[in-house]
C-alpha cells in the first residue's frame, strides 16, 4: 500500500491508479465541492472574517501533513533531477499567494455562483496571457467558444442579484494572478518534470511569507480575538484539512483517468457548486444570472470538445509517424536501403514546425 502511495508524488502518471479509477475521481470531486462549501461556511456562518489568515492556516496545515508523509515514506516529495531556476519558484510561490488569497477574498464578498464563473473566466484570461507572453495562438472556433463563455460569465456576475461591487473588484483582480499560477505551473511540471505534491512543497514556505505580508492590507485585525472554540477551531481545521485533500485528490485523478473524464468532472462540478450554494446559503442569483450561468457552461462544454478533438488529432498524427518509418526501413532493407532515408527525411520534415 504504501508503495502505492509513494507512485502518487513521481512526476509521471502512475500506470494503475490507487484504488481505480472510480474511487479517484469520486475523491476528488467530494473534495472540491467541500472544499469551496467549508471555505464559505467558515468565512459565512462562524464569523471568521480573516481569509488570508484562512489561506496561511491552510498552506501550514498541508506543508505538515506532507512533512509527516514524508517522514514516514508513505509520499516522496523529492525535487526532479533537472534543475530549476530559484527565480521560477519564487515566482510561483509569490503568485500562488496571491491566487489562493484573493479567491478566499472573493469567496467572503461573493456568493458561491459568483465565485464559480470568475473561476470559469479564468480559462479565457490563461489563452489570453499566453498569447500576450508568448504569441500562443489557438484557432477560430476556440476564440468563439472562449467569448461565449466571457459573455455567459458577464451576465452571469453583473446580473447576480447578491452582487458586492467590492467582492467584484477583488474577483476580478484574482483572475490575473490566478491564470499566471496555473501557466507557470503547467510549466514547470511539464517542462522540469516536477510532480504537484513536490512542487507545492518547494513553493510552500515561500508562499506563506508572501501571505503574511497580504495580511495586513486585507485582513481586518484582530485575528488572535476570534473565538477559537472547539467547534470553529474543528471548521477550520477541517477546511484545512480538504485543501491538502484537494491537492492529493488531484494528483490522483490526473493519474487514475482521461483528460475526457476529468474535465466532464470538472463542469459536473461547476453544477453542483452552485446548487450547494442555493441549498446550504440561500444564494438566489436571479433568472438572468442562472442563465448567464448556462451560457459560460456551454461555451466551456464547446470549448473542452474542441481542446479535447485537437488532442486526439494530434495522437493520432505521432502515432502514424512513429509507425511509418519502421514499416518503409523493412521495405528500404529489401531494396537496398535507399527508400529508408528518404522515409527518414520526410518525417523529419512532418514534425518541424
Amino acid at each position: 500500500m504504501f508503495s502505492k502511495l509513494r507512485s502518487i508524488g513521481g512526476a509521471k502518471r502512475p500506470q494503475q491508479s490507487l484504488w481505480g479509477p472510480t474511487v479517484a475521481l469520486t475523491f476528488n470531486f467530494l473534495a472540491s465541492i467541500s472544499i469551496i462549501l467549508m471555505n464559505k461556511l467558515v468565512l459565512v456562518n462562524t464569523g471568521f472574517n480573516y481569509p488570508i489568515f484562512l489561506s496561511f492556516i491552510h498552506y501550514v496545515v498541508s506543508w505538515l501533513i506532507m512533512a509527516i508523509l514524508k517522514t514516514l515514506s508513505i509520499l516522496s516529495l523529492s525535487a526532479p533531477s533537472k534543475s530549476t531556476k530559484y527565480s521560477s519558484l519564487l515566482s510561483l510561490g509569490i503568485v500562488m499567494s496571491l491566487s489562493t488569497g484573493l479567491a478566499n477574498v472573493s469567496l467572503k464578498y461573493n456568493s458561491v455562483g459568483f465565485y464559480q464563473m470568475a473561476k470559469i473566466a479564468v480559462t479565457p484570461a490563461i489563452v489570453l496571457a499566453e498569447f500576450v507572453l508568448f504569441r500562443k495562438r489557438i484557432s477560430t472556433q476556440k476564440v468563439l467558444a472562449l467569448t461565449v463563455v466571457s459573455i455567459g460569465v458577464a451576465v452571469a456576475t453583473v446580473t447576480d442579484l447578491q452582487f458586492h461591487f467590492f467582492g467584484a473588484c477583488i474577483a476580478v483582480a484574482w483572475i490575473v494572478p490566478s491564470a499566471v499560477n496555473k501557466i507557470l505551473w503547467s510549466n514547470l511540471q511539464q517542462q522540469d518534470n516536477w510532480s504537484a505534491l513536490a512542487l507545492m512543497w518547494k513553493t510552500t514556505p515561500i508562499t506563506l511569507f508572501f501571505l503574511v505580508m497580504l495580511m495586513p492590507s486585507l485582513d481586518p485585525p484582530g485575528v488572535f480575538s476570534f473565538d477559537w472554540n472547539l467547534y470553529n477551531s474543528a471548521i477550520i481545521g477541517g477546511s484545512a484539512i480538504l485543501g491538502f485533500l484537494l491537492q492529493w485528490s488531484g494528483a490522483l485523478a490526473l493519474g487514475a483517468t482521461s483528460a475526457t473524464t476529468h474535465v466532464v468532472l470538472g463542469q459536473f462540478k461547476t453544477c453542483v457548486i452552485l446548487l450547494g450554494g442555493f441549498v446550504l446559503f440561500g444564494s438566489n442569483p436571479g433568472p438572468t444570472s442562472i442563465l448567464g450561468a448556462a451560457i459560460a457552461l456551454t461555451g466551456m462544454s464547446y470549448y473542452t470538445y474542441l481542446n479535447l478533438q485537437s488532442r486526439q488529432q494530434s495522437a493520432k498524427a505521432s502515432s502514424r509517424q512513429s509507425t511509418l518509418p519502421l514499416s518503409k526501413s523493412k521495405l528500404g532493407k529489401e531494396d537496398g536501403g535507399d527508400v529508408h532515408v528518404e522515409v527518414v527525411d520526410n518525417t523529419l520534415e512532418e514534425q518541424r514546425p
